[in-house]
């Protein structure tokens, strides 16, 4: 038992299996537009071969070489729409996102302090847009469910498992959400990150 507690005294819980998943960090900005709060996002790039020109927040994977989450969020940023790490002021964390096809996502929440640096990297960004908070809590999205249902490889060991019956019928229901802004049509896990964010801070 001293071993074992020696070995686990002290430490900080993770999610299981991370090490074995992408993982990635964005940055969902606040901005000043008008002066009106808005949230900025990115059209992807019609180059990329992963989501042409799909909308998403600033980010990307978490490298070695990235001291945590949020040094990677504030790096992409950077990397991304030009803007220097000291015109970004990181607000607050968001619940970490798990997903079955993306890896482990760390939001963050950011406040763009100064525009005026904002220069898209054409060779990921397409161009930038900015949605009015306001637009965002009086417009509620559209809400559609992706099903997930179990299906085990041809050798999978089912019979040896108890209620294989209940296993083989087993379905997972995911929330899909729709903001609609214009042209643009934020879906995905931008909108799953966005709801998030939109739940916390609505007014009451």
């Amino acid at each position: 038992m001293e071993h074992i507690f020696n070995l686990l005294k002290g430490r900080e819980p993770g999610i299981l299996g991370q090490s074995e998943q992408r993982q990635s960090a964005v940055v969902l900005p606040l901005v000043l537009n008008n002066d009106e709060l808005g949230i900025l996002f990115e059209v992807r790039s019609h180059s990329l071969h992963k989501q042409p020109g799909e909308i998403c927040f600033p980010g990307g994977r978490i490298d070695a070489k990235d001291g945590s989450p949020q040094h990677a969020a504030i790096r992409e940023l950077t990397e991304e729409i030009g803007i220097p790490a000291n015109a970004l002021e990181i607000v607050a964390p968001l619940d970490v996102l798990v997903t079955p096809f993306r890896g482990v996502i760390y939001p963050f929440v950011g406040y763009i302090h100064d525009l005026s640096h904002l220069k898209p990297n054409h060779e990921e960004v397409d161009h930038v847009f900015i949605v009015p908070l306001s637009y965002l809590y009086e417009n509620k999205p559209e809400r559609y469910d992706i099903q997930l249902q179990f299906q085990p490889s041809e050798n999978f060991p089912l019979d040896v498992i108890a209620n294989k019956e209940r296993y083989s019928k087993r379905v997972h229901q995911i929330p899909q959400y729709f903001y609609y802004y214009n042209d643009y049509v934020i879906w995905g896990l931008t909108a799953q990150i966005l709801y998030h964010f939109l739940e916390l801070t609505k007014p009451r």
